[in-house]
């Protein structure tokens, strides 16, 4: 699951020199947000042992609690673009490729292990999510329970109440700016 399970990536900014990286392909986005950055965290990995692929994947979402589940769209490029800068080497392994270190990547690996993405989500944050997290799937299932047990008229005040909160979210994001 990432984010909050609704599809989306991590939620929260930690300010300049946090754990994102520059904002990903477009750069900067909107409040400063933008996405841990894969290449250090893959590196960090793999100092510590050879990989597949999806290993890197479900090694991330493990090492912060489902915060981060980096999809194979940002890995796999990542692997391939290391592979191309000489940094690690992939071996064929019953048909999957097993990705591991060359000693040109070693001294980047190095570096990126002394301070990985992952590192820099605390237990704060973790927790935070998790409120999150709770919230969300309370909300669902009140949701649930006035689209099945409500009348016409408690399903048309609960969808009030919904865009109502929308708005309300989003108010809370442009006060932020």
């Amino acid at each position: 699951m990432r984010g909050f399970g609704f599809g989306g990536g991590f939620p929260f900014d930690f300010g300049p020199g946090g754990p994102f990286g520059p904002g990903g392909p477009r750069g900067q986005r909107r409040g400063g947000r933008g996405r841990l950055n894969v290449r250090p965290a893959v590196l960090a990995l793999l100092l510590e042992r050879p990989m597949h692929g999806y290993e890197i994947i479900q090694e991330l979402d493990s090492r912060t609690n489902g915060i981060w589940r980096p999809s194979p769209g940002s890995v796999y490029p990542t692997l391939q673009m290391l592979e191309d800068e000489g940094l690690i080497e992939a071996e064929a392994d019953g048909g999957r490729k097993r990705y591991h270190l060359t000693s040109d990547g070693r001294p980047e690996a190095e570096s990126a292990a002394e301070n990985p993405p992952w590192s820099r989500i605390g237990d704060d944050t973790m927790n935070q999510v998790q409120d999150f997290r709770d919230a969300a799937v309370g909300i669902m299932a009140a949701l649930k329970q006035v689209g099945f047990s409500g009348t016409d008229e408690q399903r048309q005040k609960a969808l009030e109440v919904l865009n109502e909160t929308k708005r309300k979210l989003y108010a809370i994001l442009a006060d932020g700016e």
